[in-house]
């Protein structure tokens, strides 16, 4: 029974682990992109939506995904897909993408705004460090109770 109390919010601790680091990659890759101060008209190739979600009493979840194409001062094509862009982007329009000489696979057709970045990454970087405190927060308590009651709790 006091196992319980470690390994459920150990897997929960390592998922939001997992999910801080996709967060700093995400803003790494973006920022790195802004700052590489290398631009180039893209067409949109193709533009979706996947859903996730919708069953039971869950909310479905729309995200919109855009596939962009151009080429690089080199002359090298580079293809890359990007979620979440702007609603209004449709196929076969030019859009300014920004990319890093180094890694143009990693473009962004998201106009730059480091504000904006880096209150939406601390924003979320904040709740899950939250999280993680309680389930700490959770493991400590849970072993001074079972310390407290000889393994029984009250």
């Amino acid at each position: 029974m006091e196992a319980f109390f470690y390994i459920v919010p150990s897997l929960m601790i390592a998922g939001l682990l997992f999910g801080v680091l996709n967060i700093v990659r995400r803003s790494r890759r973006v920022a790195r992109a802004w700052g590489g101060g290398l631009t180039a008209e893209a067409r949109c190739l193709r533009s979706y939506t996947t859903t996730s979600g919708g069953a039971g009493d869950t909310s479905v979840h729309t995200t919109l995904h855009h596939v962009y194409e151009f080429t690089t001062r080199e002359g090298r094509t580079v293809r890359f897909e990007e979620e979440n862009g702007p609603g209004t982007i449709i196929e076969g329009d030019i859009v300014v993408v920004h990319y890093a000489a180094d890694h143009p696979e990693e473009a962004t057709a998201k106009a730059p705004a480091r504000g904006r970045l880096l209150a939406e990454s601390g924003c979320l970087l904040f709740f899950l460090g939250a999280v993680i405190a309680f389930c700490v927060f959770f493991m400590v308590t849970a072993h001074w109770m079972f310390d407290e009651s000889d393994g029984l709790l009250p």
